[in-house]
């Protein structure tokens, strides 16, 4: 069983950074795959940003360049470093790992971004 905190959001101006965390409660976290979702209202939730075992990362085409996905294994926990943020990345972010029979969410974090 793996169990996952979400923290870190909140409302921001456009052009503002946020840093999301999520720690886990999972022996072995080295070894998961992390993934940051997000659900706008009336919109389908979305995978942002992708880390791996080894640190590699990839990211949907509409954050390239603005988030960042990094994660410390010591501590348990990944993180999404948001900068240069639009209104349109206004959601609830969910953290996300898979096992082998269970897929594992976290709670969420609202993310405002507006004047």
């Amino acid at each position: 069983q793996v169990q996952l905190v979400e923290s870190g959001g909140g409302l921001v101006q456009p052009g503002g950074s946020l840093r999301l965390s999520c720690r886990a409660s999972a022996n072995f976290f080295s070894a998961y795959v992390m993934n940051w979702y997000r659900q706008a209202p009336g919109k389908q939730r979305e995978l942002v940003a992708t880390i791996n075992s080894g640190a590699s990362t990839n990211y949907a085409d509409s954050v390239k360049g603005r988030f960042t996905i990094s994660r410390d294994n010591t501590k348990n926990t990944v993180y999404l470093q948001m900068n240069s943020l639009k209104p349109e990345d206004t959601a609830v972010y969910y953290c996300n790992t898979e096992g082998r029979y269970s897929v594992y969410w976290g709670q969420g974090t609202q993310v405002t971004v507006s004047s």
